[in-house]
């Protein structure tokens, strides 16, 4: 979490300056990219909320996101990115929403992508969506590598 803490920090203090909120959606992360940026002091100044969306029924009963919002959408996909991104920011009235869900290790997922695949998105006033593919198996390192990715392409998308 070291790592990611300098990301926070710049990342807070843009968002404090302009009265931008965010609200963040995470999967495999494990609510490590929540727990960034709320390490920042006064964080209650931007960080409305989120949740750790990991599951099926997480996904249900913390967004809303029905069966048949995701008909089409495969999860770990960035099109499921995206949904969770705008889900979240519209749910919580934020800014931004930003997403990351993915396959942390050491095996891929039940979708068929490998250990160390990401998809991230930010949605608000721009939207962004990648895929990150670290390739490595280490559960742990690509919860960072995810964490990292995704508050780089906030930082990108606030300019």
């Amino acid at each position: 979490m070291q790592e990611l803490m300098p990301k926070a920090q710049r990342l807070g203090a843009i968002l404090k300056g302009r009265g931008h909120t965010v609200a963040v959606s995470e999967s495999s992360a494990g609510g490590l990219i929540s727990a960034s940026l709320l390490s920042v002091p006064g964080a209650s100044a931007y960080f409305l909320g989120g949740g750790v969306v990991y599951t099926r029924i997480a996904r249900s009963a913390l967004l809303g996101i029905t069966d048949a919002e995701m008909e089409g959408i495969r999860p770990s996909s960035e099109p499921y990115a995206r949904l969770l991104a705008r889900t979240v920011r519209h749910r919580f009235g934020a800014t931004w929403g930003i997403a990351e869900t993915g396959a942390t290790g050491p095996t891929g997922n039940r979708y068929g992508d490998k250990a160390g695949h990401s998809c991230l998105a930010v949605s608000g006033p721009v939207e962004k969506v990648i895929t990150l593919e670290t390739g490595s198996p280490d559960r742990v390192a690509n919860m960072r590598a995810f964490s990292a990715a995704l508050l780089d392409l906030l930082a990108e998308a606030l300019g």
